[in-house]
């Protein structure tokens, strides 16, 4: 799963995830996209199994990149613990997501391919997205 290799801090703050999102907002890599359309923070679980999803429909076939990274640490108490005594341990990590950001990115399968793998992708987020795809001209139609 998808962890930093290092960082400043262990702990940070939640802090809040507002507005949309200006940059990773167009296709770069692939012809087809699942953009995200609200807020959220994405674990890395969530991230890897529509990965999974993804790569396991077009059959390891096209080329599929992940244009969001989970860098945030999030903490946890352990279950049954009295309020106090400071803040838990770093229990995992999450990608803030805003709306408009792409999160996949997919080329080399066929349209129907796409459309079916990106949607069997979108149900294993914790998030609302949308397919997007390159304009026919694009292509070299």
């Amino acid at each position: 799963m998808l962890s930093p290799k290092k960082v400043k801090y262990r702990k940070i703050m939640k802090g809040r995830v507002r507005g949309a999102e200006n940059r990773g907002v167009e296709l770069a890599f692939g012809d087809f996209g699942l953009k995200s359309v609200e807020i959220c923070r994405i674990d890395t679980r969530a991230l890897e199994a529509a990965r999974i999803a993804l790569t396991r429909h077009i059959k390891r076939g096209g080329r599929v990149w992940i244009r969001v990274f989970p860098d945030k640490p999030f903490t946890k108490k352990p279950a049954e613990t009295r309020m106090g005594k400071g803040k838990g341990a770093p229990e995992g990590w999450v990608a803030c997501v805003r709306p408009g950001r792409i999160l996949f990115e997919m080329e080399g399968v066929d349209r129907v391919t796409a459309l079916e793998a990106m949607r069997l992708a979108s149900h294993k987020l914790p998030v609302k997205t949308v397919v997007v795809e390159r304009e026919a001209e694009a292509f070299g139609a």
